[in-house]
């Protein structure tokens, strides 16, 4: 069915917990699934060879949009990971009462527009904590948009 690649940033531990939620949905479809913290991945390269390429960033302050902390460097080099013409999907945690709520996922889903990835307009912005079952459904709604 092909290979997955899930990359996450996560402080509190609510990114992570969503990214082994996708991990799993698609590993049960049948992909080969490799997750990866963002704070142990360098960029160059990092797409190739993945069908699927699913990035989960949580989003922090309230005057600009903030990336977590570990996600960083790599936003700041997304170009040397090879996303043409990539099926990319991205989720984010946050908290709504901030002025931008789950930014980082607007912010990596253009920028990944911007270097010719196919961008899969399903993201998922989870406010609190991160509920399983949304996890899971978005991560099959994912793999039918990438079929």
């Amino acid at each position: 069915m092909g290979k997955a690649l899930v990359v996450f940033g996560s402080t509190t531990g609510n990114t992570e917990s969503v990214a082994e939620v996708v991990a799993g949905t698609l590993e049960e479809a049948g992909m080969t699934v490799d997750l990866k913290n963002a704070a142990s991945v360098k960029a160059a390269g990092l797409a190739e060879g993945y069908d699927l390429v699913v990035f989960g960033c949580s989003t922090w302050g309230d005057d600009e949009i903030e990336l977590q902390e570990d996600f960083v460097p790599l936003y700041d080099d997304l170009e040397a990971t090879g996303l043409v013409g990539k099926k990319v999907a991205v989720f984010g945690c946050g908290d709504s009462s901030y002025t931008h709520f789950c930014g980082a996922v607007d912010a990596i889903t253009q920028k990944a527009a911007a270097l010719g990835a196919k961008v899969i307009d399903l993201p998922l912005k989870v406010d609190g904590s991160p509920d399983k079952a949304e996890a899971k459904a978005w991560a099959r709604d994912v793999l039918q948009s990438a079929a």
